[in-house]
């Protein structure tokens, strides 16, 4: 069976970030994971380079808009490069290939009747690339994703019938509930959809850099832009349209999105799919956003994390392992050097650093550095039983782009090792003249240590590399079925010393980021403070626009153990901000209920501490002798959409 993985291809509007760093790193490790189990695998990433925005950003650096192209380009695939991250493919959308597999996929659909011309009037704005209904704006003008000015467009387009895949999307849904990953960010799709779906415009004639019209249209005034190309990358990457040598990795295993571009690829994507006749990928999983010591990050902030230099002071398969480690896939992550460190000093140094040190050290004292499993299983049939429990419990978490708990159970390992030699003790045994015992330990922890670092290598490819050189095997598919699948033993072999593979980290090896002064109502000039008037409890309009009402989807929800009232749910209120809310509502909605739909928000909410967790908002809601209810949009809106 055939593998076939992909990122999305990022937007040469800047450097590559931390995010885009831990979507790859995912991407990167599935692969070397399938590669390791001998699946035929092929793992594309590559960079988006059409559009207004990549046309104005050049014409500002006074550059060519190819050339600027180029060297942003350049820039992501040197750092992956640098990551030794294991791509098939690097594509671009401004390669000659990928260009004519667009326009083969637009004469396609064309012919299906599922694009026509007609003229779009609306507001575009040029950051988002996006039109959006007056309806939607803010103030009647600005941006509701970005908050930027819309410029009013009217001109021709060719559109593409998404509203005719409504039915067939859900269906889709309903007969493949893991299509997304997690499996609970699929309402929120639903419910978009389910929202009503608008045609697509998917062409422009008020600027020139994108893909050409087919020459079978005679139509040059029009460039196709944004989604339509974009997507397209995933099919023309294995040669729709010129050269489909490749086309049988078609479907895709998974699809790693960040979760702010899942809507495009769950219901876009599909839906042009469905148009070509073409089979849908088996996953989409969207990840969540990363921030900076709680913080979310921003340019003018200063507190960006750039990837590279994390890597140059850290590591760079330290930086994989903290970032695959320390956040569940789905769910918002928070960088922070001291938690990174923490993991390094106690998971990296201490439990698996450590463990190889110790024996290379009792096999040069006890046996000139001979290692031989002959009496493993003699003397330590318990530990290698519940070492065989691990390693069989790993596979499905994979699968399922469980990545923190992989490397949770797979650091049971570790522990199983440094138990054992504490148990077992082989310096007291030497004095007992029981030499066969104390080899015997020693020998367990060197498979131990052979296991793990077959599993491990998807993640930390080069540490398990000099691991495995130690050991004296390589790792790759035979040793793969060797000690994973047929539980085999090391052969007697000599170990090598090899340095201490993670040095310990004493103190903060880069600038901590500028915080923030909270603000406080004494430093408020007092002709600015919105005062109540006590004596009819009215409000001045000003002092009602001081809280912020949005629109707020909910994308996960848990009950409080031992509380008969909270849940907690994750609301995503847009533009990479995800609070957490602490609400009482559980007598009257379950979490099921809650999952992917919308409710109003009071977004700039003091924080406070229910139950020892923070509430960063509250909900609106009205009760009366019925009971309780939210308050909700009428119509799906997009997270982040202000009330008022």
């Amino acid at each position: 069976m055939s593998k076939y993985i992909t990122t999305p291809i990022y937007y040469v509007n800047g450097e590559a970030h931390i995010g885009h760093a831990y979507t790859t790193f995912i991407a990167d490790t599935i692969a070397r994971y399938e590669r390791l189990k001998g699946e035929r695998t092929y793992f594309l990433t590559g960079t988006d380079e059409h559009g207004q925005k990549i046309e104005e950003s050049a014409q500002k650096n006074n550059k060519p808009t190819q050339e600027f192209a180029n060297e942003i380009s350049a820039t992501f695939k040197s750092l992956w490069d640098e990551f030794d991250i294991g791509y098939d493919k690097f594509i671009r959308t401004t390669d000659e290939d990928h260009k004519i597999g667009v326009q083969k996929a637009f004469e396609t659909m064309y012919a299906k009747g599922d694009i026509y011309k007609d003229f779009y009037e609306g507001h575009y704005c040029v950051s988002c690339e996006t039109f959006f209904p007056e309806t939607q704006l803010i103030d009647g003008e600005f941006c509701p994703d970005c908050g930027r000015t819309t410029n009013v467009v009217k001109e021709e387009s060719y559109f593409f019938r998404l509203s005719k895949y409504e039915d067939k999307l859900l269906a889709y849904y309903e007969d493949h509930p893991d299509f997304v990953l997690p499996r609970s960010r699929i309402n929120e799709v639903k419910n978009f959809v389910k929202g009503g779906l608008r045609d697509l415009s998917v062409t422009r004639t008020s600027f020139t850099w994108g893909v050409k019209m087919p020459k079978s249209f005679d139509d040059d005034k029009h460039v196709m832009y944004v989604w339509l190309d974009a997507l397209l990358n995933y099919i023309t990457a294995l040669g729709y349209g010129k050269d489909e040598a490749n086309m049988d990795y078609w479907p895709a295993s998974i699809q790693l999105v960040g979760k702010d571009i899942l809507r495009f690829h769950a219901i876009y994507w599909p839906a042009f799919l469905m148009s070509l006749e073409l089979p849908l990928p088996k996953h989409i999983g969207a990840h969540g956003w990363w921030t900076r010591d709680g913080e979310k990050m921003s340019k003018s902030k200063g507190n960006v994390i750039a990837p590279k230099e994390v890597a140059d002071a850290y590591g760079a398969e330290n930086l994989r392992y903290f970032m695959l480690r320390e956040v569940p896939f789905g769910q918002d992550g928070d960088f922070s050097q001291r938690a990174f460190i923490d993991r390094i000093n106690s998971e990296l140094s201490n439990d698996l650093g450590n463990l190889l040190n110790r024996i290379i050290g009792m096999s040069g004292k006890y046996s000139e550095f001979n290692i031989n499993s002959v009496d493993v299983l003699k003397y330590h049939k318990k530990e290698l039983t519940k070492m065989n429990e691990v390693l069989d419990s790993l596979d499905v978490l994979m699968e399922n782009l469980q990545t923190h708990r992989y490397l949770e159970e797979l650091w049971k390992l570790f522990a199983i090792g440094n138990k054992a030699i504490e148990e077992h003790a082989p310096w007291v045994k030497m004095k007992e003249n029981k030499k066969d015992e104390a080899l015997a330990t020693v020998a367990l922890i060197a498979n131990i240590l052979a296991r793990a670092s077959v599993m491990l290598h998807p993640v930390m490819p080069n540490t398990t590399n000099t691991i495995a050189d130690a050991l004296n095997f390589e790792i790759n598919n035979n040793s793969y079925k060797k000690f994973i699948l047929d539980k085999n033993m090391l052969e007697p072999f000599v170990i090598k010393k090899v340095p201490p593979l993670f040095p310990r980290v004493e103190e903060l090896l880069i600038p901590e980021a500028p915080r923030a002064e909270p603000n406080s109502l004494k430093d408020t000039p007092k002709e600015n403070k919105q005062v109540l008037a006590e004596e009819d409890n009215l409000i001045e309009i000003g002092q009602f626009f001081e809280t912020s009402l949005q629109v707020g989807t909910i994308v996960e929800a848990l009950e409080v153990p031992k509380s008969k009232k909270l849940l907690k749910l994750q609301v995503d209120l847009g533009e990479e901000n995800v609070k957490q809310i602490v609400a009482g509502i559980k007598e009257f909605y379950t979490t099921e209920d809650l999952l992917g739909t919308q409710a109003c928000v009071v977004a700039n909410l003091k924080p406070a501490k229910l139950m020892g967790m923070l509430s960063e908002g509250m909900l609106l809601a009205a009760k009366d002798e019925d009971g309780l209810c939210l308050v909700r949009p009428e119509k799906f809106k997009k997270p982040g959409t202000p009330i008022g």
